[in-house]
Parts: structure tokens; C-alpha cells; sequence
């Protein structure tokens, strides 16, 4: 979409993320909830089943991409306001980078707010803590299901515009962040929004000051070895949710 606004409308680039952003969660968010009706839904309660399955249609959507766009990296272009870096006492800070930051606790802050203070939130906890109680109130649970599976893909959507600021865009982009993506939801506690930001924040600072003196790749296994020893004393993670059917 930004390319697209460059080369057709450059007076428009200081605006594209404006532009790209609703679009990418509504295309993300539709997308989501045709693959929760088309696939997912009938391997509720079968985890292997659904992470092959899920596993299987990101390689249809990667191939997708390289047939109509092509398998080279597209460089995205930064808005103006995007552009440039700052100095911290010793630290040089980018911009863009600290725009992302703003904008995933924007994110945070408004799924908060939806998930204790809207309909469809109230009835999104209800299913994860008591699925069968929620469903003897009337609360439709495979709608509720679809509704919070494109919720997801749709913040999935807007994710890839932020990394388009930070990262080329080639169709395996959003690859590399999806062990630790595992490893924040594990070590967080899945299902609670708390335990996600601070499971992100923490183990992204520990990586940072692990490469380094460890490197890359051997922080994220010193990472790794850390997470698997703490869920063997916290299965659910540092923030777990609470229910009765959970605890049960």
C-alpha cells in the first residue's frame, strides 16, 4: 500500500500509514475469520491437528505472495516524521523504532479497554474461562470463536505495517518473530494481555543485553533453557487466568 501511494501519490507518503493501517487490519481481520469458519473450527480440541493446519495454509499464503508479488524484498519508505534518529545520553534512537513502541502500548491500551468494557470483550473472557457456563447463558461461542480469531489476525495485520518501517517486506517477513512470539505467550501466561506485555518487554530486554556478550543466536537459546526451566515450576505462566473451569 505505501508503494503503491509513492509512485502514484507521492504528496500522500507522510499519510500511507494512516492509510495502510485500517486497511491491513480489516483485510487481516477478514482473512482470519474465513480461515476460524473455513479450517479452524473443526480442530477445536486437536492442538497438533490445528498447528499443522494453520502451519500448512501460511505456506499457501507465502506462495501466494511470491506468485503475485514476487519473492524479492520490497523497501518501504518511511513518512518524514518517521524519519531520522535522536540522541539519549549515549544511545542513538531511531525514530521509527520508538513510533512502533508508542503505537504496540496504543495497541495495548485499546484492546485493554475493549476486553473489560465492551460486549464482545466481556464475552470473549467469559468463553476462555468457562466455555460451557458461557454458552448456557446464550452467549453464541463459535461466533465469539471467529470474532476473536480475526481480532487476532487483524492486529496481526496491523503488526506487519509497523515492521514494514523496520524490516524490508518480502513474503517471509514476520518469520523470525515467531519462536519468540511462543516463548512471550508461554512465559506470559496464555490468554491475559498483562502477562504479554510483561513477558514481551522482559525477555526482549534479557535478549538485548545477552547478544552482546553471548551473540544472537546463543541469547535466544540461553532464553530458550531459561523459559523451559520456569514453566516447569509455573506451567501457566507468570499471569494465569482464573476460572472455574480452568482451575478444574
Amino acid at each position: 500500500m505505501q508503494e503503491i501511494i509513492r509512485s502514484s501519490a507521492p504528496g500522500l507518503l507522510d499519510w500511507s500509514l494512516t492509510i495502510a493501517l485500517p486497511l491491513a487490519f480489516l483485510v487481516a481481520g477478514t482473512v482470519g475469520f474465513a480461515l476460524e469458519r473455513g479450517v479452524i473450527r473443526f480442530l477445536y480440541g486437536r492442538p497438533l491437528e490445528t498447528l499443522l493446519a494453520t502451519w500448512g495454509v501460511s505456506l499457501i499464503l507465502q506462495q501466494s505472495v511470491r506468485s503475485i508479488f514476487g519473492p524479492t524484498n520490497r523497501e518501504v519508505s518511511n513518512p518524514s516524521w518517521m524519519s531520522g534518529s535522536f540522541e539519549l545520553g549515549e544511545l542513538t534512537l531511531t525514530w521509527n523504532r520508538l513510533y512502533i513502541v508508542i503505537f504496540a502500548l496504543a495497541v495495548f491500551a485499546v484492546l485493554l479497554w475493549a476486553f473489560n468494557h465492551t460486549s464482545l470483550g466481556l464475552r470473549m473472557r467469559a468463553v476462555t474461562q468457562n466455555r460451557r457456563m458461557a454458552a448456557s447463558m446464550g452467549i453464541r461461542t463459535p461466533w465469539v470463536d471467529a470474532l476473536t480469531f480475526a481480532l487476532g489476525s487483524g492486529i496481526a495485520g496491523i503488526a506487519g505495517v509497523a515492521l514494514s518501517q523496520i524490516d524490508n517486506v518480502s513474503p517471509n517477513l514476520g518469520q523470525s518473530y515467531i519462536i519468540d512470539s511462543f516463548m512471550v505467550v508461554v512465559f506470559g501466561g496464555v490468554g491475559n494481555l498483562w502477562g504479554t506485555l510483561v513477558g514481551a518487554m522482559s525477555l526482549g530486554i534479557v535478549n538485548k543485553f545477552l547478544e552482546p556478550y553471548a551473540g544472537a543466536v546463543l541469547g535466544k537459546i540461553f532464553v530458550l533453557v531459561f523459559i523451559i526451566l520456569f514453566i516447569q515450576k509455573r506451567p501457566r505462566g507468570l499471569f494465569a487466568l482464573k476460572g472455574r473451569a480452568i482451575d478444574a
